[in-house]
């Protein structure tokens, strides 16, 4: 866009002389032909998410998990003070919708611990390695099971790769 513009000077009445204003536009997107509406896009698709109002965390998934299932199990635990003591508490298990009895591919487990919980030095399986945090809220710490993975089945590099890219929000 170009613009020019020009004053003139006051009149010898003590008025002054009108404005004078040229303006030259140039618009490049200028037509005489009627503009179309832009053509409808396709709605995105929306990726799924798992919500647990209960424990209040969000877990993102990929467009292929899509009808994805949830199973509740219960984790085990000992404490490792004198005397030990056991605790538990709930593991919420997402199934890829692609397991089936024949083929089962690899679960996303997620254990929830009350803080206490997870502030006690618990053995929770035989791994020598503890469990690894997803996130926390107020009450709550989300983690991944110690070797959750380690038979490899079908789908296991994939749920790293949803794991790498941090899909626990909690709230």
């Amino acid at each position: 866009m170009r613009l020019i513009t020009r004053r003139s000077f006051k009149t010898n009445n003590l008025h002054p002389a009108p404005l004078v204003l040229t303006a030259v536009l140039i618009l490049s997107s200028c037509s005489k032909a009627p503009q179309q509406p832009a053509a409808p896009t396709a709605a995105k698709q929306s990726n799924p998410i798992y919500v647990n109002q209960q424990y209040g965390f969000r877990f993102d998934l990929p467009a292929d998990w899509k009808g994805y299932t949830v199973h509740t199990e219960t984790w085990d635990g000992t404490t490792q003070t004198n005397p030990p003591r056991k605790e538990h508490g709930p593991k919420i298990i997402l199934r890829d919708p692609r397991w089936t009895v024949s083929t089962p591919r690899q679960d996303i487990p997620i254990m929830v611990f009350t803080l206490a919980q997870w502030n006690e030095d618990l053995i929770v399986s035989a791994a020598p390695i503890p469990p690894s945090e997803l996130g926390r809220n107020a009450h709550y710490v989300f983690a991944l099971p110690p070797r959750y993975n380690f038979a490899f089945p079908d789908g296991f590099q994939e749920v790293e790769e949803i794991l790498q890219a941090k899909p626990l929000h909690a709230f």
